[in-house]
């Protein structure tokens, strides 16, 4: 088992940033590849970004490429996503995710889901 818990979020200007945080507990956290998704309010939950077990590779959704930044501290067990040049389109439920695998971009490989941050941009 992995529990995972986000933190982070808040209320933005556009433009602004938030670094979102996830650190996890249980099962070794080396070995999952960490992946990024959200949901907005009425819409499907979405990839935003993946990140390898080693942290050497990383892969990011058109949308938020160029801007948003995913990195990891496998000694602390933390997976971070640093969010620049927010737009009110990117106002969301933020959730990590860890998968067995050691880098997964597809929703249905992944295991286990934190709760989710809140992440609100104001135009």
């Amino acid at each position: 088992q992995v529990q995972l818990v986000e933190s982070g979020g808040g209320l933005v200007q556009a433009g602004g940033s938030l670094r979102l945080s996830c650190t996890a507990s249980g099962r070794t956290f080396s070995n999952n590849g960490m992946g990024w998704f959200r949901q907005a309010p009425g819409k499907e939950r979405e990839f935003v970004a993946a990140i390898s077990s080693s942290g050497g590779s990383t892969y990011y959704a058109d949308s938020v490429k160029g801007r948003f930044t995913t990195s990891r501290d496998n000694a602390k067990s933390t997976v971070f996503l640093q969010m620049n040049g927010l737009k009110p389109e990117d106002t969301a439920v933020y959730y990590c995710a860890a998968s067995y695998s050691s880098f997964a971009i597809r929703y249905r490989q992944y295991n286990y889901w934190g709760q989710g941050t809140q992440v609100t941009v104001s135009s």
